[in-house]
């Protein structure tokens, strides 16, 4: 027991302390190389053309001199970390097999794939995001963002159906859900939903505060259920997420970014599945659920009724649009994320 606990929180804690090591030296060249957005705002609109004019003006100071890659901090954090602990089990135990080793095929080898996949989705992004010029300044088109996680997913969901034989979800008090070859589709609408959530990362603080307590519970379900090894990487992130918010508070240093979502995105969708735990996710991540549910509610009553429900969407920026601080919206956030995760939890327990 005390050496799963140390198995887990090791790991984590030599994320953390990666991270905020690395930090100067990401910050050196997201400045010297001006990675943030070249124009102010939302330029994108919101299911129209017409832009979004009251977010335009909330945040026309905050989206430029602000580099948007900070979540390259929580990347090298984390592959760092996992390499670090698979050398120094490889060269003690003459193996990789060794104790504190957390990378293995059955637990770990999935998720750490989507996360360096996600990484590297996001980071061509990134780039697109802070160019100045060029065809695609300012962000790569939805089709082409999302197709490669979707390709993903079409692997993932196969290795799940094929590799692992699961065909089934698990439903709280009830038990299995067979679901076949629904399966497929059913893992890339919540890998879409998961993915659809990176508008989250909007105010100073909030999505790493926010993934932060996610990824925290969905490991200690996975310490609850035995799989060590997802546990201690699922605390990595946490470290790593930890790190890059030391630097995200207000006023923030950097914004995570497409690097460091898109990857965490993929992580958490992969870590629910295999936990079985993924119909409690609109539970433990209740944060980005509300929030990518007012983005469909804002823009669907734009469309259908002609009027806006929302002074801004997704929520945490219609809070700022009534006149609450930022830093307010963003703590009680936290808050909320934290009861919302201990529900979920309690419910993965009993359930």
């Amino acid at each position: 027991m005390l050496l799963d606990v140390l198995k887990i929180f090791a790991p984590a804690t030599a994320a953390f302390f990666i991270g905020i090591l690395v930090t100067p030296i990401v910050t050196h060249y997201l400045y010297k190389y001006k990675c943030w957005k070249k124009r102010a705002g939302n330029t994108r609109g919101l299911g129209d053309d017409k832009g979004t004019p009251i977010f335009n003006k909330l945040h026309k100071e905050k989206d430029i001199n602000t580099p948007r890659m900070g979540g390259l901090v929580l990347v090298i954090s984390v592959i760092l970390t996992v390499v670090a602990f698979w050398l120094f089990s490889y060269f003690e135990t003459g193996g990789p097999s060794g104790k504190p080793d957390f990378l293995s095929r059955t637990q770990t080898w999935l998720p750490f794939a989507a996360f360096l996949i996600g990484a590297f989705v996001g980071f061509v992004e990134d780039i697109f995001q802070v160019q100045a010029t060029g065809k695609f300044r300012g962000g790569l088109p939805f089709r082409y963002r999302v197709t490669p996680v979707l390709l993903f997913g079409i692997f993932a969901a196969w290795w799940f159906y094929a590799k692992l034989g699961i065909a089934s979800v698990f439903v709280p008090f009830i038990g299995p859900l067979f679901l076949g070859l629904w399966f497929i589709p059913f893992f890339l609408v919540v890998l879409l939903g998961v993915y659809s959530s990176a508008i989250i990362d909007g105010l100073d603080g909030l999505s790493g505060g926010v993934m932060s307590v996610i990824f925290a519970a969905y490991g200690l379900i996975a310490f609850l259920q035995d799989q060590i090894n997802l546990a201690a990487f699922s605390l990595v992130i946490v470290g790593g997420l930890l790190a890059f918010l030391w630097f995200n508070i207000p006023p923030a240093r950097f914004y995570l970014g497409e690097a460091g979502f898109t990857s965490i995105a993929l992580t958490l969708t992969v870590i629910a599945f295999m936990t079985d735990k993924v119909l409690l996710l609109p539970v433990i991540a209740f944060i980005p659920t509300v929030t990518v549910l007012t983005n469909i509610i804002q823009v669907a009553s734009k469309k259908f009724r002609g009027k806006k429900v929302f002074l801004v969407a997704p929520i945490h920026h219609h809070f700022e649009a009534l006149g609450w601080p930022a830093y307010k919206v963003v703590m009680r956030y936290w808050i909320v994320s934290v009861i919302a995760a201990l529900i979920g939890i309690l419910l993965a327990i009993l359930g």
